[in-house]
This record gives C-alpha cells, sequence and structure tokens, in this order.
C-alpha cells in the first residue's frame, strides 16, 4: 500500500501509532514499527534520562523506522531535542506549540518533523513553517485536544482545502473502515492512539486498559478547557471537575484541583478513581486487548474489505 505517507516514512501501511503520554513506550513503539507502521514514543511523559533509555531500547527491539513526538509545551525541551539528535532519531512529531520553533532546526540535521494541528488556522501556520507533513486531529481524540471542538469529518477536508503537503488524519480511528473513510475525505494516512492503548505492549496499566475496553458510548467527555481541553473517562476525579464548574471557579481553583501528575496516576499506576484517564470517544468500539501486529493485521484487512464494498457501490 503505497502513497504519499508510506514513502515519507518508508514504512508498510499508511497508519501512525500515536505518540501518548504514559502508553507509548518503547515496547509499543518498536512493535507497532515491527507490524509495518510507523511507531511514536511518547515523549510527553519522559524525563530525558527515561527518553534515552526508550530510545535506545526501540532500536535493539526493530530495525524498522520510528519516531518521537514531543510536546512542546513541555519542560526540559532543550534536552530532549539534543537527545534525539545524539540518538540518531529520524523522525519527529511536534505539538502543544509554534512549529516555527524547532521544524527547521531539526530539519536541518535531517530529521522528518510533522506537526500536529486541530484547526485550518494551525495547518496553514505549520504549512507555512516548513513542516514536512501535517497531522490534523478531531476533537473526537483523547487526551488533549482543539478548543473548537472541530470534528475528524469536518476538519480532514477543510485542512485538505488549503495545504498541500501530506495529512493525516486523527480522532475517532481505531478500525480499518474508519482509516477508509478519513482517506476518502482527503486524508493521505492515519494515526491511531486509543487502539493501542489497549494493545498487550502499551505500557499503560492492565486496570486502564480494561477500562478502555469496558467503555461504552458517552463514556468520556472534553473538559478542562480553561487550562488545556483534554478529553477524559468519567469517573470519581471527572465527577469533582464537574461539581467545581458548579461554583465558577477560578483558573487557579482548577489547577489546584487538578493537581499533579494526575495521568499518570490514572493510564500508568491504574488509580481509576482519582487518575485522569485519557482516551477518544472511539474507546465504545475497542472491545479487546491483544498484541500490536494483530491490531494492525485486522485494521488493514478491514480497510481492504470495506475498500471492496465502497467500489461497488
Amino acid at each position: 500500500m503505497q502513497n504519499k505517507i508510506t514513502e515519507l516514512f518508508n514504512i508498510q501501511y499508511p497508519i501512525v501509532q500515536a505518540g501518548m503520554v504514559w502508553n507509548s513506550g518503547w515496547r509499543l513503539t518498536s512493535a507497532a514499527s515491527n507490524a509495518g507502521i510507523l511507531g511514536l514514543i511518547g515523549a510527553g511523559s519522559m524525563y530525558p534520562d527515561v527518553l534515552r533509555e526508550h530510545l535506545q531500547k526501540c532500536k535493539q527491539a526493530t530495525n524498522k523506522p520510528f519516531g518521537v513526538n514531543v510536546p512542546m509545551l513541555y519542560p526540559n525541551i532543550e534536552d530532549i531535542m539534543n537527545i534525539i539528535i545524539e540518538e540518531d532519531v529520524k523522525i519527529v512529531f511536534t505539538s502543544a506549540g509554534n512549529p516555527k520553533t524547532w521544524t527547521r532546526w531539526l530539519q536541518d540535521k535531517g530529521i522528518i518533523v510533522v506537526h500536529v494541528v486541530s484547526s485550518v488556522k494551525f495547518a496553514l501556520k505549520a504549512q507555512e513553517s516548513g513542516v514536512d507533513a501535517i497531522v490534523a486531529e478531531g476533537f473526537e481524540a483523547g487526551g488533549h485536544n482543539g478548543r473548537d471542538e472541530t470534528t475528524t469529518l469536518t476538519l480532514i477536508p477543510m485542512v485538505k482545502e488549503h495545504i498541500k503537503i501530506p495529512l493525516i488524519a486523527a480522532g475517532g480511528i481505531a478500525t480499518g473502515r474508519g482509516m477508509l473513510a478519513t482517506m476518502i475525505l482527503g486524508a493521505d494516512g492515519v494515526q491511531i492512539g486509543s487502539r493501542f492503548v489497549a494493545s498487550t505492549e502499551s505500557s499503560a496499566h492492565q486496570a486502564f486498559k480494561q477500562i478502555v475496553v469496558d467503555a461504552e458510548e458517552g463514556a468520556t467527555q472534553l473538559t478542562l478547557k480553561e487550562l488545556a481541553p483534554v478529553r477524559l473517562i468519567k469517573n470519581k476525579f471527572y465527577n469533582e471537575i464537574q461539581e467545581l464548574y458548579k461554583k465558577s471557579p477560578t483558573v487557579e481553583q482548577l489547577k489546584e484541583l487538578l493537581g499533579r501528575a494526575r495521568a499518570k496516576r490514572g493510564m500508568f499506576e491504574g488509580d481509576l478513581e482519582d487518575g485522569e484517564l485519557e482516551i477518544g470517544q472511539i474507546a465504545g468500539l475497542i472491545h479487546d486487548i491483544k498484541p500490536v501486529a494483530e491490531i494492525v493485521k485486522e485494521i488493514i484487512s478491514e480497510f481492504e474489505l470495506a475498500k471492496k464494498q465502497v467500489s461497488s457501490l
């Protein structure tokens, strides 16, 4: 299956495994790359020395291309970028910041740069900064999200209308049918996160994986827009947020409730009550935990079948 994305990353299928905090360590990343897609290490939840360890282990576990997702709002950003250079990473996905800050610096060192956006406005800014490709993510996605709440169904064709560089769709995609749908809308490939949370190789806590599998329609909600919009599974912590909203809280009060390390507590340590449980709306279509290789095989098989069905309409 050759197109702009497979050629850009030198991979078999135009699928990117999202670099998610507390979920995307070297095991998930290497398994994804070995399955013929692009694996991404999620640097957002890693101190610099931890990132270096994951990069080195990933290089030992796969000889296929892989990359790193770097949220630019995190501290130690300069240390992280220097480690990426030192460890000879060839692909970097940036997010949560101005793409002009690092794009040229990385490209001058031979690195492919992709930027994640949630609107046409930011897609154009990313293109102007010279990135090699764009991920356009609809607000169905888990974790931190766009403020405009633009859905993937509308975001992809609107971004496609305005950019000339390769486009990767994200948000609400976990199946072959979803992959085909977004590519019909104009995407050259897809980025998938939530489905790979519920994989054997994900670094998420088993309890978090299971609650993702058990989630049904309406189990998640976008909240905390005053800080940084984030989609969470509704649990005790989520309910506390809603109770606080009834009192018209200040930003400082919201920050105080959020505290520190909520995401680690929920996704990595398995605290399903007081932790932050970030997952996409598509969790309602995720029904099992299985190895990455099986997930990829399932997605591609469904994609090919759906393509034949569409062509017969």
